[in-house]
């Protein structure tokens, strides 16, 4: 008998995050019934996860990526063949290089930057020049710069003030950041985030993505100005079903 291959969100990175992503999965999956969805599972324990910006900024030492292994493991327990991580951050490479490294050949770890790239360079080839909103450390890392290279496209981001003044805290103040306030979202943040978006079209980025999964509780559009806006959780969403749908063989 051949089945769909189970799915398997590492909850509890980015407050509503993961729920954002089995949405876009069901969304984007076309089934007419109950039993045409695709098996997904998902486990988060926040509480273990030490926040990915604060291990890239050197706030502490706990690296966030053994968490997020033990997590994966206990999902691949449960029967998840396919693993996605919605979190940017945690696709820097000393947070995900530590995961890789503990996911077995069997399972299928979807590196959500990569898929971005692919699906740009595969949808979009027009497009050479990208802006990215994201978390401090997700900035920092050149998480997106680093992968878009191979593919030939120029990453903008916000200069320093924009992204320590509107981009950062509309993600982590707690009067009014999204981890604080994530449904519905609060206008200062959603102002905060159109601005920071505005900002990096009009420096010639032909589209922007978001590059925290945060954001797009925030920014639910699908332009800006003259940029597209692309959402990386949905395009991972896309990768998940594509992989879930390579069906396995079972008993």
């Amino acid at each position: 008998m051949m089945t769909n291959k189970m799915i398997g969100i590492v909850g509890g990175v980015d407050s509503y995050a993961g729920i954002d992503l089995i949405k876009k999965v069901y969304d984007l999956t076309e089934a007419t019934s109950d039993q045409e969805h695709l098996p997904v599972s998902m486990l988060s324990v926040p509480h273990k996860i030490i926040d990915r910006t604060k291990f890239l900024l050197g706030e502490t030492d706990v690296n966030p990526g053994i968490a997020i292994s033990e997590i994966i493991a206990s999902l691949i327990t449960s029967g998840a063949g396919i693993i996605g991580i919605p979190c940017n951050t945690a696709h820097a490479k000393p947070i995900f290089s530590l995961i890789k490294k503990s996911v077995p050949e069997s399972c299928i770890l979807v590196n959500l930057i990569e898929e971005v790239g692919k699906y740009i360079s595969e949808k979009h080839p027009e497009i050479s020049r990208v802006g990215v909103l994201g978390t401090t450390g997700t900035i920092l890392a050149k998480v997106y710069p680093e992968v878009f290279s191979k593919y030939d496209i120029e990453v903008i981001q916000p200069s320093e003030d924009i992204q320590d003044l509107f981009v950062h805290p509309s993600i982590y103040d707690t009067s009014y950041g999204i981890k604080a306030f994530s449904n519905p979202v609060h206008q200062k943040a959603k102002e905060n985030l159109s601005m920071a978006a505005t900002y990096l079209s009009r420096k010639g980025a032909q589209a922007v993505i978001l590059g925290c999964t945060e954001i797009p509780l925030a920014i639910q559009y699908e332009k800006i100005e003259d940029s597209l806006i692309i959402d990386a959780t949905t395009v991972l969403a896309s990768a998940l079903i594509r992989e879930s749908k390579k069906m396995e063989l079972i008993a």
